[in-house]
């Protein structure tokens, strides 16, 4: 038997007017963690479309061989069959059936015609014995975090008698913790005789696991680098991925002279919606000023997301007390309405589910929260809400046709630009970016990083709300520091350093230095 249980020869995959591969050859090797790294639109989940068979044989060109014989499947069942499962980014649960249920979806375990509840249930925790997760298989999968139901879906595979896992951006919306989990499991599967093929943009994640790492760039395949063999560094996939030499990874900074003060934030107390009496967020500081990107650093849980959307209108929170000020002068901030008004906008750390209407065109989202803009006695005036759209297209570089092109089918850079056009149609002075690039590619980041600098030279204060501590010190002139809803330290950029950074995040007490 060959080393190679899969062979992707010559695969061509054609959409109207745009081709998303081209001859891409894929070489997998038995039992090995193999990773494919590429910007977003690259081709990754593309191919591994093809592959699992959601793109049907006949739809695309080239030849699939696995285990030693041809794959022509005609859609996911058909290469189920074969023992190639695929788990996609947005995972394909039903949070109101239990965790024995959704394993066994469209699989069911059943005795005489019947459903076998008893077997279901010990099967299903058998299987989640082997992820490690300890749950009780009868619970719901809404109860239950995401983390957890990243492992349900592994065992969902499992319970397929998977030979080849493919993982697309497995751990894009974990913590720490989670990912780590996830990614010993994998090395456990991988131990077992599992092949796993795993598409991330998180590197540092990919050379702690990956055997093998496969780079796509505008459809094509650059190289395989073999990480048991080859010394592979982070700038090194970056460079195949890009198609350069990344010495930096954020855009050169212009000396900017700092304004003055656009937004302060007094003594801001927050309680949590669901547990009364809780204070999510805490006396809370915070001062931006005209041109200026500021950092908010912060573990999971420590009130960063919480403290800016209570800000930005009162959309989290109850029992929300503190001052607001704008250019000086006290504001009541009472509603969303209220915030757009006095110049805020706030992009979510969630753009697909709070930020974006996925299923209207880009003009639609962009002119959403301005219409009043373009609005004549209650009538939009479309010809102009189609030119400012086009403009927002071109000077943000939003990769599309036009910008009738449906939002939710762009790449998640060319979303987060849709974002931020948004935001700036409404002529926001401050601008509270949420994980701005969480989801989004290396070469993508760095687009989004120029477009951040272009608003603080245009004089605008940005709030950067980031988990990435090297991104806050890449970009932001100062970084404040957040833990259990307090804000712990403030640190200037020429003597911000992670370990520091750190330090802020892990303390409770409200010492800011």
């Amino acid at each position: 038997m060959t080393d190679d249980i899969l062979l992707m020869r010559g695969i061509t995959k054609t959409f109207p007017g745009v081709q998303a591969l081209r001859e891409v050859n894929l070489s997998v090797r038995r039992g090995e963690i193999h990773a494919i790294c590429g910007e977003n639109g690259a081709g990754k989940s593309t191919l591994m479309k093809v592959l699992s068979g959601v793109y049907p044989h006949g739809s695309y060109d080239g030849e699939i061989t696995f285990d030693g014989g041809p794959c022509r499947f005609s859609g996911i069942r058909d290469s189920e069959r074969r023992g190639i499962v695929i788990i996609h980014q947005e995972l394909a649960l039903c949070p109101q059936l239990s965790i024995a249920e959704n394993i066994f979806l469209g699989n069911e375990r059943v005795t005489r015609g019947l459903i076998d509840w008893n077997r279901t249930n010990h099967e299903a925790g058998l299987l989640l014995e082997q992820v490690g997760l300890r749950e009780n298989p009868t619970t719901a999968v809404g109860d239950i975090g995401v983390g957890k139901q990243q492992l349900v879906e592994i065992a969902k595979a499992l319970s397929k008698n998977v030979r080849l896992l493919i993982l697309d951006e497995p751990t894009a919306a974990l913590n720490d913790e989670d990912s780590a989990h996830l990614l010993d499991l994998l090395r456990g599967l991988r131990d077992n005789g599992i092949t796993c093929v795993i598409i991330s943009h998180k590197l540092n994640e990919i050379t702690a696991v990956a055997d093998s790492i496969s780079i796509l760039r505008d459809g094509q395949m650059i190289e395989t680098l073999d990480l048991r063999t080859d010394h592979v560094t982070e700038d090194r996939i970056i460079a195949g991925m890009v198609g350069r030499d990344l010495e930096h990874r954020f855009p050169p900074r212009q000396v900017r002279s700092i304004g003055e003060e656009a937004l302060r934030i007094e003594d801001w107390t927050v309680h949590s919606p669901t547990h009364r009496g809780r204070a999510v967020v805490s006396k809370a500081n915070l001062t931006l000023h005209r041109g200026e990107i500021v950092g908010l650093a912060g573990l999971m849980g420590a009130g960063r997301t919480e403290l800016a959307m209570s800000v930005f209108g009162r959309s989290y929170g109850v029992d929300i007390s503190g001052r607001l000020y704008r250019d000086g002068r006290p504001i009541e901030v009472r509603s969303v309405r209220d915030a757009i008004g006095h110049g805020i906008a706030y992009a979510t750390e969630d753009r697909k589910r709070y930020g974006l209407n996925l299923i209207e065109d880009i003009k639609r989202n962009i002119s959403a929260a301005a219409l009043s803009r373009l609005a004549r006695r209650g009538w939009v005036n479309e010809n102009e809400e189609y030119r400012v759209a086009e403009e927002y297209r071109a000077g943000l570089n939003i990769k599309a046709p036009s910008v009738l092109s449906i939002t939710g089918k762009l790449s998640g850079g060319n979303q987060q630009k849709v974002v931020l056009s948004k935001w700036i149609f409404t002529d926001a002075e401050v601008l509270i970016l949420d994980e701005p690039t969480r989801g989004i590619d290396i070469g993508a980041k760095y687009e989004i990083y120029s477009i951040i600098n272009r608003l603080a030279d245009e004089g605008r204060a940005v709030l950067v709300i980031s988990s990435e501590l090297p991104e806050l010190l890449g970009l932001c002139d100062r970084i404040y520091a957040m833990s259990a809803g307090r804000i712990t330290g403030e640190v200037q950029r020429e003597h911000a350093t992670q370990e520091r950074l750190m330090r802020y995040m892990t303390k409770e007490q409200d010492h800011a230095q």
